[in-house]
């Protein structure tokens, strides 16, 4: 069977399985353009549409169970039913929903996030991770009077900062500068060019929505020592990646940046965001200085984000616990690399974000893909959709706390078949 045969043969199975998405698709195109209001999870010939989840677990319109190895694309740490989230969901609903004033969650949360992250001397909150990366960037610029930003080829810091081998056409228009991920000697070179206009670079860690990969620790070292020397400021986009350990990612690399900004599972798994950094930087929002910045937000300090986001951290995340949510990770992602390579397919990641790329090596989200590399993608997607496995279409995986080992192994098994199945559409 070909490539394209099989992934025909999937996707009829898939549409089969799912009239109900079908028609709540044609239902919703009706009022949302394409029947849509977040593109990322729009692919044809319909997306498929859920209705509940519980622990690691989702259940479709159509009825079916799925095993959820996409966490809400990292924000689902805790999955969709931890007991100590939703308690305190309750207790804040009882409570009333929004005072228009100050509250005494913002500090217990702001405390709890700036013990745990070595840059975040002070810190303030966000409705999303686009948000902070927007205002600690108005904020570089504030500081030291310059204008251009560094940023990467394949980076994703929100819906408005999105960048392929230029910036996306509804990127904001800061005056940017594009570099390639993990060249040290050129990254240096553009630094060095640019150093008396550029107020900050901002840099993934690992890239997430890029494909999960890692940053080389001299990169990440350089731009430490480059941006120090130049009076730019090093922006760590933690996002995601600051579930890879307790202190962040940062903190496993031994870099600290200037300014850090967070989000996704910091909420409890509502919609959140923060940024901060040293102390001397941050202090440029205090409303009792002179000339302060201004930072609005109606929801910034809303209740129920807040009183999930302390629970969290509280209650379930402890250092042991996401140790070992990322050590399961890790094993994930090696057995699924055994299975990948004969294929000609590869996963890459770190901890528990991952993702599966449809060639030998990381194929960024800058680059665009061969036909074959794209049908092979969307054969990995369907036929582990099609098994009871909900993932990205572009093949990123994370594993959340109540994943067990059993959904691991029932994973890998899964692709295994899939590899094995379709043996002669790879080459």
């Amino acid at each position: 069977m070909s490539r394209s045969e099989a992934v025909r043969s999937e996707i009829d199975r898939y549409v089969g399985r799912n009239p109900r998405s079908a028609a709540r698709q044609e239902r919703a195109a009706k009022s949302m353009p394409g029947g849509n209001t977040r593109s990322i999870l729009h692919y044809e010939p319909f997306p498929l549409a859920f209705e509940r989840g519980e622990g690691a677990q989702l259940w479709s319109l159509d009825g079916d169970r799925y095993d959820d190895f996409l966490g809400e694309f990292t924000a689902g740490l805790y999955g969709h039913s931890e007991r100590a989230v939703l308690d305190a969901l309750r207790d804040a609903l009882d409570r009333g929903l929004g005072f228009g004033a100050v509250n005494d969650l913002e500090p217990r949360l702001a405390e709890l996030i700036c013990a745990r992250f070595p840059s975040v001397d002070l810190v303030r909150f966000t409705n999303s991770g686009t948000e902070a990366n927007l205002m600690t960037l108005a904020l570089a610029v504030a500081v030291t009077g310059r204008r251009r930003i560094l940023v990467f080829r394949g980076g994703y810091h929100g819906g408005v900062l999105t960048f392929g081998e230029t910036a996306s056409p509804v990127t904001v228009p800061h005056e940017w500068v594009l570099g390639d991920y993990n060249d040290v000697d050129g990254t240096r070179a553009l630094v060095r060019e640019h150093g008396r206009d550029l107020a900050a670079v901002l840099v993934e860690p690992m890239l997430g929505a890029s494909g999960c990969v890692p940053a080389d620790q001299a990169f990440l070292e350089m731009l430490r020592e480059e941006t120090s020397a130049t009076g730019a400021l090093l922006v760590f986009d933690e996002v995601m990646t600051s579930r890879l350990s307790p202190g962040g990612l940062q903190s496993v690399v031994g870099v600290t940046p200037d300014l850090t900004t967070l989000g996704k599972y910091l909420g409890g798994g509502l919609s959140f965001g923060a940024f901060g950094g040293r102390a001397d930087l941050m202090a440029a929002f205090d409303p009792t200085r002179p000339g302060a910045l201004f930072h609005a937000g109606t929801f910034n300090n809303n209740v129920l984000t807040l009183s999930a986001g302390i629970a969290g951290l509280e209650q379930v995340l402890d250092d042991a616990t996401l140790t070992d949510v990322n050590d399961r990770g890790d094993r994930l992602r090696l057995a699924l690399d055994e299975v990948a390579r004969p294929a000609g397919l590869h996963v890459s990641g770190r901890g528990s974000l991952m993702t599966i790329h449809p060639a030998p090596a990381p194929v960024l989200a800058s680059v665009p893909l061969t036909d074959a590399q794209a049908a092979a993608r969307e054969l990995v997607f369907f036929a582990l959709v099609n098994r009871g496995f909900w993932l990205a279409r572009r093949g990123m995986l994370t594993v959340s706390i109540p994943v067990t080992d059993e959904q691991c192994d029932g994973l890998v098994a899964a692709f295994g078949e899939v590899v094995t199945t379709y043996a002669d559409a790879w080459g």
